[in-house]
């Protein structure tokens, strides 16, 4: 060996030099979740970095959930236009996960409970014909808008769940709509320093979909 140095060198840079017509390996793709729902999820009059959707995302990384989230709510929209909007995103998006939160402004608006029930239940079935995994979004409703009305739109919510078989945050304001620090001076939207709050009640019913 000693003889013939500068060979042997040579030999072992090569052999140590990497494989230059190797084809490069692309980084691994994560699999998309989408966020379908209305003001309560669009970061409603803050940055959208402060919204509980935002928040989700920073909490999948630091867990290392390696989902690229995307958020597709916006204030005003009912169950009627994410109907109309819905087939577009999945298309786009392909997402292993949706969380479909919409249905607050049709009872703010008092829509018919039936109208309300035709478009989440398509809007279901087109993620499940589509094999995405799903969580279902609840809210309720102010009682003024009569016991009837309410009762109605609060068990549609259950009801749906359980005829498809899947998963429901039953209330999304839960600890946040009764406490007038946590609201905005409408009544309805969550300041800021809810959206932490709202995050913590998502999360330990999306958590089992992210374990499957």
């Amino acid at each position: 060996m000693m003889k013939y140095p500068l060979l042997w060198i040579m030999l072992i840079n090569i052999l140590w030099l990497p494989n230059l017509n190797a084809e490069p390996q692309a980084p691994p793709i994560k699999p998309t979740m989408l966020v379908i729902g209305d003001s309560l999820s669009s970061a409603y009059n803050m940055p959208s970095s402060k919204g509980w959707v935002a928040l989700l995302e920073q909490q999948l990384t630091e867990k290392n959930y390696p989902y690229t989230v995307i958020n597709r709510s916006y204030s005003g929209d009912t169950t009627a236009i994410g109907r109309a909007r819905l087939p577009k995103l999945l298309a786009e998006y392909q997402p292993e996960l949706v969380i479909l939160a919409l249905g607050g402004n049709d009872g703010l608006r008092g829509l018919p409970i039936s109208q309300i029930e035709a478009n989440l239940t398509e809007m279901i079935e087109q993620v499940q014909d589509y094999a995405a995994k799903l969580l279902l979004v609840g809210i309720y409703l102010p009682p003024n808008y009569g016991p009837s009305y309410v009762q109605q739109f609060q068990a549609l919510y259950p009801k749906l769940s359980e005829a498809y078989d899947v998963p429901l945050i039953p209330f999304l304001l839960e600890g946040v709509a009764l406490d007038t620090t946590l609201m905005m001076k409408d009544g309805i939207h969550p300041k800021e320093i809810a959206q932490p709050i709202i995050l913590q009640t998502v999360w330990p019913y999306l958590c089992p979909l992210l374990e499957k």
